[in-house]
């Protein structure tokens, strides 16, 4: 084995725990591809003899990066980012392979993703870095370049603007998730008012990124949201995960027409977040279409 072949092999064993780094900071598969690829090359270049712990140096490395996309982001007002839905990541229905349990772990759910998005990059990088991967306040210090004590009080405030958004975690029974989410959808296909109304919770949110310039659909109340949720003509459903909750992909004509991610609380809906745009999910629905 050369040396190529054996740093390349070395690289592989964290590319998990990387790509579920780049993921949460940046909420792009693409970007979050693009960081990891960037670390990946930076380490082909660089004299491995002279790194004490690889898995810092790379972790390190992709943060980096991640806060300068984030950074760039902001200077250029990309309003894609600040009103589109972060990526999904779809997987089939029960399956999934160890390399996307790694980015789905500790219930990286769209609604934090989206909380996230809110913060600012420092921030971001602090609470991720800290809380969701228990790097220590020293080691990212020197990656945004302040103090300790400045990078405590970044993750505290980000924890503080986490913890006021009070996410709701859906029901722990997966199998009743999907009966829900069958029943929403069989009340849509039937065009059952009462029936959408009766799975939906009373202050259930309808979030939806429907693409090309358009601003992202709002929506509050059972009623109102029971009169978005009606199936076009000839519509399949292909139940999936999407980032590890129940959802489903929709499509019309073999082709993927939205992607919807479920939260049930009770018993009920509470959230639904879709996407429409047909750029994006040309890509996030790659990994149903085997399904389909």
């Amino acid at each position: 084995m050369d040396d190529d072949e054996w740093l390349a092999k070395r690289f592989e064993k964290h590319r998990p725990r990387l790509q579920a780094v780049a993921y949460r900071m940046l909420g792009s598969l693409a970007d979050a591809d693009d960081a990891v690829q960037d670390a990946s090359l930076r380490l082909s270049q660089s004299g491995p003899d002279t790194i004490d712990d690889l898995g810092a140096w790379l972790t390190t490395v992709v943060a980096r990066e991640c806060l300068h996309i984030l950074r760039s982001r902001r200077h250029r007002r990309e309003e894609s980012f600040e009103s589109r839905l972060p990526d999904p990541i779809i997987t089939p229905d029960e399956k999934t392979d160890p390399e996307q349990e790694a980015v789905l772990a500790d219930s990286v759910g769209l609604a934090l993703l989206v909380v996230l998005d809110h913060l600012s990059p420092a921030e971001r990088m602090a609470f991720v870095l800290h809380d969701m991967f228990a790097v220590p306040f020293e080691e990212i210090a020197r990656t945004v370049g302040r103090t300790p004590a400045a990078v405590r009080q970044l993750a505290s405030r980000a924890r503080r603007r986490v913890q006021a958004a009070e996410i709701r975690a859906p029901d722990s029974d997966r199998a009743r998730q999907r009966q829900v989410v069958e029943a929403f959808f069989a009340a849509s296909r039937a065009g059952d008012f009462a029936g959408l109304v009766e799975v939906l919770d009373r202050d259930v949110v309808l979030r939806a990124d429907l693409g090309s310039g358009q601003r992202p659909l709002v929506v509050h109340g059972a009623q109102s949201v029971a009169k978005w949720a009606r199936s076009p003509r000839g519509a399949q459903v292909y139940p999936v995960l999407v980032n590890g909750a129940v959802g489903a992909v929709v499509a019309v004509n073999g082709r993927p027409f939205a992607v919807l991610a479920f939260t049930v609380v009770g018993g009920k809906i509470v959230e639904i977040d879709g996407i429409r745009d047909a750029d994006r999910l040309s890509r996030i629905a790659a990994a149903a279409a085997t399904g389909m």
